[in-house]
Protein backbone atom coordinates (compact mmCIF):
# COMPACT_ATOMS: atom_id res chain seq x y z
CA UNK A 1 0.00 0.00 0.00
CA UNK A 2 1.54 3.37 -0.86
CA UNK A 3 0.98 6.67 0.53
CA UNK A 4 1.96 10.29 -0.16
CA UNK A 5 2.63 13.31 2.13
CA UNK A 6 3.03 16.78 1.83
CA UNK A 7 5.79 19.21 3.24
CA UNK A 8 2.71 19.56 6.67
CA UNK A 9 2.69 15.91 7.24
CA UNK A 10 -0.74 15.65 5.63
CA UNK A 11 -1.76 12.49 3.62
CA UNK A 12 -2.39 13.47 -0.26
CA UNK A 13 -2.94 10.06 -1.78
CA UNK A 14 -3.40 6.62 -0.25
CA UNK A 15 -3.44 3.55 -2.74
CA UNK A 16 -6.40 1.68 -4.12
CA UNK A 17 -5.11 -1.59 -2.19
CA UNK A 18 -5.18 0.63 1.14
CA UNK A 19 -8.66 2.08 0.60
CA UNK A 20 -9.59 -2.36 -0.55
CA UNK A 21 -7.78 -3.21 2.68
CA UNK A 22 -9.47 -0.41 5.04
CA UNK A 23 -12.70 -0.39 3.16
CA UNK A 24 -12.45 3.44 3.40
CA UNK A 25 -12.46 5.70 0.46
CA UNK A 26 -9.43 7.91 -0.75
CA UNK A 27 -10.73 11.22 0.58
CA UNK A 28 -11.25 9.26 4.14
CA UNK A 29 -7.53 8.57 3.80
CA UNK A 30 -6.48 12.03 3.11
CA UNK A 31 -4.93 14.54 5.28
CA UNK A 32 -4.79 13.06 9.17
CA UNK A 33 -7.89 11.16 8.32
CA UNK A 34 -5.93 7.76 7.62
CA UNK A 35 -5.44 7.90 11.88
CA UNK A 36 -9.12 6.63 12.10
CA UNK A 37 -7.76 3.22 10.85
CA UNK A 38 -4.88 3.04 12.84
CA UNK A 39 -5.93 0.66 16.35
CA UNK A 40 -7.54 2.83 18.93
CA UNK A 41 -4.15 1.95 21.30
CA UNK A 42 -1.97 2.68 18.66
CA UNK A 43 -3.13 6.43 17.56
CA UNK A 44 -0.96 8.27 20.01
CA UNK A 45 1.75 6.42 19.43
CA UNK A 46 1.61 6.98 15.68
CA UNK A 47 1.16 11.20 16.18
CA UNK A 48 3.64 11.33 18.60
CA UNK A 49 6.18 9.54 16.34
CA UNK A 50 5.09 10.90 12.74
CA UNK A 51 4.83 14.69 14.60
CA UNK A 52 9.13 13.72 15.47
CA UNK A 53 9.69 12.51 12.58
CA UNK A 54 7.77 15.49 10.50
CA UNK A 55 10.11 17.69 12.62
CA UNK A 56 13.30 15.38 11.83
CA UNK A 57 12.70 14.87 7.82
CA UNK A 58 14.66 11.44 8.05
CA UNK A 59 13.17 8.11 6.87
CA UNK A 60 11.49 6.00 9.20
CA UNK A 61 9.93 2.84 10.15
CA UNK A 62 6.40 2.36 11.90
CA UNK A 63 4.63 -0.72 12.85
CA UNK A 64 0.62 -0.44 14.08
CA UNK A 65 -2.53 -2.14 13.49
CA UNK A 66 -4.44 -1.24 11.66
CA UNK A 67 -8.21 -1.72 10.59
CA UNK A 68 -9.69 -4.35 7.96
CA UNK A 69 -12.59 -3.46 6.51
CA UNK A 70 -14.46 -6.43 7.97
CA UNK A 71 -13.35 -4.90 11.38
CA UNK A 72 -10.73 -6.65 12.35
CA UNK A 73 -7.15 -5.40 12.65
CA UNK A 74 -3.59 -6.84 11.43
CA UNK A 75 -0.45 -5.20 12.07
CA UNK A 76 1.30 -3.71 9.18
CA UNK A 77 4.66 -1.93 8.96
CA UNK A 78 5.19 0.99 7.25
CA UNK A 79 7.90 3.49 6.13
CA UNK A 80 9.06 6.08 4.38
CA UNK A 81 11.89 7.91 2.51
CA UNK A 82 11.60 12.20 2.77
CA UNK A 83 11.82 13.84 -0.82
CA UNK A 84 13.78 17.39 -1.15
CA UNK A 85 13.38 19.51 -3.80
CA UNK A 86 14.33 23.31 -5.09
CA UNK A 87 14.99 25.92 -4.20
CA UNK A 88 17.52 24.73 -1.52
CA UNK A 89 16.42 21.04 -0.96
CA UNK A 90 13.01 22.46 0.12
CA UNK A 91 11.28 19.44 2.04
CA UNK A 92 8.38 18.56 0.12
CA UNK A 93 7.07 15.30 1.95
CA UNK A 94 6.99 11.41 2.24
CA UNK A 95 6.37 8.58 -0.07
CA UNK A 96 5.86 5.69 1.83
CA UNK A 97 4.59 2.30 1.88
CA UNK A 98 2.66 0.09 4.13
CA UNK A 99 2.82 -3.89 4.35
CA UNK A 100 0.62 -6.33 6.48
CA UNK A 101 2.98 -8.32 8.38
CA UNK A 102 2.34 -11.85 10.22
CA UNK A 103 3.52 -12.76 14.04
CA UNK A 104 6.39 -15.15 14.17
CA UNK A 105 4.75 -16.08 17.54
CA UNK A 106 8.11 -15.51 19.63
CA UNK A 107 7.61 -11.69 20.40
CA UNK A 108 4.41 -9.97 21.36
CA UNK A 109 4.22 -7.30 18.39
CA UNK A 110 3.78 -3.54 20.34
CA UNK A 111 3.41 -0.28 18.00
CA UNK A 112 6.64 1.95 17.46
CA UNK A 113 8.84 3.46 15.38
CA UNK A 114 12.02 3.88 14.25
CA UNK A 115 14.10 7.24 12.83
CA UNK A 116 16.58 5.79 10.09
CA UNK A 117 17.09 3.66 7.45
CA UNK A 118 13.51 2.40 5.91
CA UNK A 119 13.49 -1.03 4.43
CA UNK A 120 9.91 -2.41 3.56
CA UNK A 121 9.33 -5.48 3.93
CA UNK A 122 8.46 -7.97 1.32
CA UNK A 123 5.33 -7.73 -0.04
CA UNK A 124 1.91 -9.57 1.34
CA UNK A 125 -0.28 -10.46 -1.26
CA UNK A 126 -3.37 -8.91 0.31
CA UNK A 127 -1.29 -5.43 -0.74
CA UNK A 128 0.14 -6.16 -3.69
CA UNK A 129 0.37 -2.73 -6.02
CA UNK A 130 -2.52 -2.51 -8.40
CA UNK A 131 -1.18 0.23 -11.25
CA UNK A 132 2.09 0.60 -12.98
CA UNK A 133 2.85 3.83 -10.87
CA UNK A 134 2.52 2.51 -7.37
CA UNK A 135 4.52 -1.10 -8.56
CA UNK A 136 7.47 1.50 -9.68
CA UNK A 137 7.09 3.71 -6.41
CA UNK A 138 7.22 0.09 -4.45
CA UNK A 139 10.07 -1.08 -5.90
CA UNK A 140 11.71 2.06 -5.57
CA UNK A 141 11.67 1.89 -1.77
CA UNK A 142 13.16 -1.29 -1.68
CA UNK A 143 16.14 -0.05 -4.00
CA UNK A 144 16.65 2.67 -1.64
CA UNK A 145 16.45 0.08 1.21
CA UNK A 146 18.49 -2.08 -0.48
CA UNK A 147 21.43 0.32 -1.92
CA UNK A 148 23.39 0.76 0.88
CA UNK A 149 23.75 -2.82 1.81
CA UNK A 150 25.68 -3.11 -0.95
CA UNK A 151 27.62 0.04 -0.71
CA UNK A 152 26.40 1.68 -3.75
CA UNK A 153 25.92 5.02 -2.08
CA UNK A 154 26.58 6.79 -5.36
CA UNK A 155 23.37 5.48 -6.83
CA UNK A 156 21.44 7.63 -4.10
CA UNK A 157 20.84 11.00 -5.37
CA UNK A 158 19.33 9.57 -9.09
CA UNK A 159 16.88 7.40 -6.84
CA UNK A 160 15.57 9.87 -4.33
CA UNK A 161 14.62 11.92 -7.38
CA UNK A 162 13.36 9.16 -8.87
CA UNK A 163 11.43 8.63 -5.49
CA UNK A 164 10.38 12.08 -5.43
CA UNK A 165 8.79 11.90 -8.98
CA UNK A 166 7.23 8.67 -8.13
CA UNK A 167 5.24 10.54 -4.85
CA UNK A 168 4.76 13.59 -7.27
CA UNK A 169 2.77 11.60 -10.38
CA UNK A 170 0.88 9.58 -7.59
CA UNK A 171 -0.01 12.93 -5.78
CA UNK A 172 -1.41 14.46 -9.07
CA UNK A 173 -3.55 11.42 -9.76
CA UNK A 174 -5.49 12.46 -6.90
CA UNK A 175 -5.36 15.72 -6.23
CA UNK A 176 -4.70 17.18 -9.86
CA UNK A 177 -1.81 19.16 -10.97
CA UNK A 178 -0.26 21.71 -8.93
CA UNK A 179 1.21 24.96 -10.38
CA UNK A 180 3.71 25.80 -7.52
CA UNK A 181 5.71 22.59 -8.23
CA UNK A 182 6.19 22.47 -4.62
CA UNK A 183 3.25 19.62 -3.87
CA UNK A 184 4.25 16.47 -2.97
Amino acid sequence: MIFVTNAEGEVTYVSPEWCAFTGRDEASGAGHGWLNSVHPEDREIAISFLSSVHAEQMEYTFRHRLRRADGSYAWVVGGAIPSFGPPGRTFLGYLGSLTEIASSGSEPFTAYGTLARFVPPPGHPATNPRSVLELVADHLLMAHGLIEQDHAREMLPVLRQALMTAGRLLARNISGADQSGRFH
